[in-house]
């Protein structure tokens, strides 16, 4: 199996790669450090791929961020366009780089990490609800426009899950980003990994449209049970 690795910290991906071959054999492991939100650098990354690794099969785009809590009133620029430019526009400028190689060979999956936040809103979120609306929009319109083909387009859509993600959201703020899981178990990167297998080891004629993935303790966006 061969596998590809993008992100923006080359240390991370280097030890993520060890980690995964000392775990599985039969691996091999390309990491290629990169921002989603650099159109340009995302197709020659693509394009440059060494040949084992050229015939991708499943994609799955994962990249994403939000920022503060402020209101739709005064979110900044900054915080406005770093959360679309990521979230949205990265997600496209990674599925239009692969997408043409998935249609030629007429197979494959296109797996979209988005969020409970994709379906719902919440006071403070308006911006980053709006990104993963756009994604959700993307994924659906994507199916329908590859109906013909023998790509599966799938959208999970996690609640809450302690990643690095309330840290970023608080400007690393970590006592804030763990105020965010006190009392309840939230879902871990993990879970979510586990549910991209499955999902990708379906019968091809098996299209896991969409997924929404929560903690038992989350019934929605703004709906958390909490232990004392």
């Amino acid at each position: 199996m061969n596998l590809i690795l993008t992100g923006r910290r080359a240390d991370r991906l280097d030890a993520i790669k060890a980690e995964l071959l000392a775990s599985f054999q039969g691996l091999n492991v390309h990491t290629v450090p990169l921002d989603v939100r650099d159109r340009a650098k995302v197709f020659e990354a693509i394009e440059s791929l060494p040949a084992a690794f050229k015939n991708i099969d499943i994609l799955v785009n994962n990249a994403g961020l939000v920022q503060g809590l402020d209101t739709l009133e005064n979110v900044t620029p900054e915080d406005f366009n770093t959360m679309f430019d990521t979230n949205v526009k990265g997600l496209m400028n990674v599925t239009q780089a692969v997408l043409p190689g998935l249609k030629a060979r007429n197979n494959g999956y296109i797996i979209n990490i988005s969020s409970i936040a994709g379906t719902q809103v919440y006071p403070g979120g308006g911006i980053y609800c709006a990104t993963k609306h756009a994604v959700d929009a993307i994924t659906r319109t994507l199916r329908l426009e590859l109906v013909s083909t023998k790509i599966n387009v799938t959208s999970i859509d996690p609640g809450m899950v302690e990643t690095e993600f309330s840290v970023v959201r608080f400007y690393g703020d970590k006592a804030k980003a763990d105020a965010v899981y006190k009392g309840i178990e939230p879902l871990t990167g993990q879970d979510v990994a586990e549910l991209v297998v499955f999902v990708a080891s379906r019968k091809p004629h098996v299209n896991v449209a969409n997924v929404l993935l929560l903690p038992t303790n989350q019934a929605a966006v703004h709906m958390v049970h909490r232990e004392n």
